[in-house]
């Protein structure tokens, strides 16, 4: 069955991006579930809005058609996600779309969830609903990544964040990197990690900085703790997960317990074991406006540098933004065709 398809008008597209802002409401609060905006539009025109609450809650759907109520009948229902067809924490989102009597259903992206997949959509077409899939898709599958990656693979979405100066160091000669980014920059931090099921660093950053690696400065939940290697004791950063090994059995066990996204921030050997191996989905980069001003500063990576610029890894710029006297840039790898067409 083919569940990719779809045409749209404008007022798809401005209803669909309507519901992709409402699932911003839900980041913080639906994982491990995925943050799923809805937007019901009566016959009447009437609008009537829902997000996914927190695990046990309605999903986005069951919200936005309970608001609804009677105007449901007849109505076009607009969900970022593929409406589920099977009964986990709270019943199938599909039976009620089709017992509220909803006639038109756009989606933004399939679900890849095995449990979903295609399926949500076969019920509703079963049931004499119009189904299109693929209205933005694009920025569902941007606001999802995290997601629709672990449903994918089984693994967290990794996000490496590195602060450096910039001419790529980040401390000074003497070790001492506190702080390199001003209190903008290290609030954007603290997003991060809120937005984050764990938080990972190596044992040295832990003997060298002490941190608590907890959300302070946002809105939020703190991450899960992870450190490679020992964490002192007394450290902050304990209660925590220690590892020893390599990342991917890591990556799986975090995956197996629901860690959808995990946010790295080095030091310069984790984040090089971790770059090094392709296992970072997206680099955050905070550059301060400092020069270390020499080479002998701790850079961004450690270890050997590429050996020609044809070897030289290249990614896809995601977006740029001002932090108070810093600069955000987010960085993802490029499809494997465009590095090697760009070598």
């Amino acid at each position: 069955m083919t569940v990719y398809s779809g045409t749209f008008d404008v007022r798809d597209e401005q209803l669909m991006r309507r519901a992709i802002g409402t699932a911003l409401q839900a980041r913080l609060v639906a994982r491990p579930n995925p943050w799923v905006g809805a937007v019901v539009v009566a016959l009447d025109g009437s609008t009537y809005e829902g997000c996914t609450a927190a695990p046990g809650g309605p999903h986005a759907e069951i919200a936005a058609l309970s608001r609804a109520g009677d105007a449901s009948r007849g109505a076009t229902l607009y969900s970022t996600l593929e409406p589920c067809s099977h009964t986990g924490r709270t019943g199938p989102c599909t039976s009620a779309i089709i017992d509220a009597g909803v006639a038109r259903v756009v989606v933004g992206v399939v679900d890849p969830d095995e449990k979903v997949a295609g399926r949500g959509i076969g019920a509703l077409r079963d049931a004499g609903i119009t189904v299109d899939v693929g209205a933005c898709a694009t920025l569902v599958r941007t606001q999802l990544a995290a997601y629709l990656h672990h449903r994918a693979t089984g693994r967290p979405w990794v996000v490496l964040k590195m602060a450096s100066t910039l001419d790529g160091r980040t401390a000074a000669a003497d070790g001492s990197s506190r702080w390199i980014t001003g209190e903008i920059a290290r609030q954007r931090v603290h997003e991060l990690r809120a937005e984050s099921d764990a938080v990972l660093v190596g044992a040295g950053t832990v003997r060298a900085d002490d941190p608590s690696l907890t959300v302070r400065s946002a809105q939020g939940p703190s991450p899960r703790r992870i450190v490679l290697g020992a964490a002192p004791a007394g450290a902050q950063v304990h209660p925590c997960t220690e590892w020893s090994g390599d990342l991917e059995p890591l990556l799986d066990s975090l995956g197996a317990d629901n860690v959808l996204q995990l946010l790295v921030e080095g030091g310069a050997r984790v984040a090089a074991d971790f770059h090094r191996r392709g296992l970072v989905n997206r680099y955050v980069f905070h550059l301060a406006p400092a020069l270390a001003g020499g080479d002998d500063a701790p850079g961004v990576f450690s270890g050997a540098a590429a050996a020609s610029i044809a070897e030289m890894w290249r990614g896809s710029i995601v977006s740029v933004q001002q932090l108070g006297n810093d600069v955000e840039i987010v960085v993802e790898p490029s499809p494997i065709a465009e590095r090697q067409d760009s070598q």
